[in-house]
């Protein structure tokens, strides 16, 4: 991540398009909490929407990641990485759930199969 205050002279030099997450303050109401989700799909065709992820504590507390504006494809066996964040930190997480939406409101449901995930805090990479 680059820290708003120093972004441009990180990114100008470079001539492409470059994506880029940037770190917030951890005060309102500019605080975001960015982690990297990692999941591989176990369904045999493919499927395509967007993921939101809810941590909770062992208290109980929980906190949800906005979506994505931008769906993501998952194929059989495929590693897909998604940047997601929350407005809330929640320290010792005790429970991941995952909820898989197409947006469309008309056709079947599709469930998403997941072989394996991981979730990395990019604010507190050893965690």
């Amino acid at each position: 991540g680059y820290h708003a205050d120093r972004w441009k002279k990180l990114l100008i030099p470079y001539s492409s398009p470059t994506k880029a997450y940037f770190d917030t303050s951890d005060q309102d109401p500019f605080c975001m909490y960015n982690y990297l989700l990692d999941i591989t799909t176990w369904n045999k065709s493919i499927r395509r929407g967007f993921i939101k992820v809810r941590i909770t504590d062992y208290a109980g507390n929980s906190v949800e990641s906005q979506m994505n504006s931008e769906a993501s494809t998952f194929q059989q066996y495929k590693r897909v990485k998604i940047l997601t964040g929350f407005h809330r930190d929640i320290e010792k997480i005790a429970k991941i759930s995952l909820t898989f939406s197409t947006k469309t409101l008309i056709g079947p449901k599709h469930k998403l199969r997941i072989l394996q995930m991981k979730l990395k805090s990019l604010n507190n990479p050893k965690r």
